[in-house]
């Protein structure tokens, strides 16, 4: 019913209880989940999960907030997003919130690594899943730049596509999102008390180019706010966007769900 399209099982919070995590996404209805990839480093766990697991999935790439680990390769995004059950291509993306003494001009090994990933997206046709954070300008730019939407259009090559997940911008910055193709994916973030001009982006997007997430273990949605999040909390995201929205969770349940399966198309063909 319910598609977390963004969580990391992987992480120690929630790896060490993987068996009680997947009976209660069970119990709460959530059919799937996208596991998320950071690091080179962690991929092969985030790999496992989705082999030994028919209703979980993987993605492969370098989240921008992460220095001292092994630096991504249009190569080694393009080996392993050549495996089975690897549908997307990130978290990646652009982050300037944690500059402390440096300035945007000494991010550029940031947005060369965010090129790289976009670069493999168009290679492989996998959706790009991207993380943005006080930098939607550039974060923007770069994917104009790179992602193909003039010249490979009107030469027939394959352009960027992709989602925003924890979409936390402004409404200017969702529509410039939507107006690229893109996807726009809500977490838990929707239903705090403090998020009322979210819920006004949440409210405009429309509903065929909505996703949502957990982002687990962070973020746990109102009534769990403040506790280790989880795949099966997803329903409470579903349930703001309803109440934005005048549909039934159930409605916000399908709709989602088949938006999962229209953006990672490589869900459900062989292993």
């Amino acid at each position: 019913m319910f598609t977390d399209s963004h969580c990391h099982l992987n992480f120690p919070e929630l790896r060490s209880q993987l068996p009680d995590i997947l009976q209660a996404m069970s119990d709460a209805q959530v059919t799937r989940a996208l596991c998320i990839c950071t690091t080179l480093e962690e991929f092969e766990d985030v790999y496992g999960l989705a082999r030994d697991h028919a209703h979980l999935w993987a993605t492969v790439g370098v989240h921008p907030d992460n220095e001292g680990i092994q630096e991504p390769t249009l190569d080694d995004l393009l080996q392993r997003a050549a495996r089975p059950r690897v549908v997307g291509i990130g978290e990646t993306g652009l982050d300037y919130y944690r500059l402390g003494d440096r300035s945007v001009a000494d991010m550029a090994w940031q947005r060369e690594r965010f090129r790289t990933h976009i670069r493999a997206a168009r290679q492989t046709s996998l959706p790009l899943v991207i993380h943005t954070r006080s930098a939607s300008d550039d974060t923007l730019a770069i994917l104009r730049e790179e992602g193909g939407f003039a010249s490979a259009q009107a030469a027939g090559l394959p352009t960027a596509t992709g989602v925003f997940h924890c979409f936390t911008e402004s409404m200017e910055v969702a529509r410039a999102a939507l107006d690229l193709g893109f996807f726009i994916s809500f977490s838990g973030i929707l239903t705090f008390r403090n998020a009322a001009d979210l819920r006004d982006v949440a409210t405009y997007v429309p509903m065929d180019r909505i996703l949502i997430e957990t982002d687990s273990p962070y973020l746990a949605p109102v009534p769990y706010r403040g506790k280790t999040n989880s795949p099966a909390y997803v329903p409470w995201v579903a349930k703001q966007i309803a109440e934005l929205k005048g549909l039934s969770v159930e409605s916000v349940a399908a709709t989602t769900s088949r938006n999962f399966d229209v953006l990672f198309a490589h869900v459900g063909q062989p292993a």
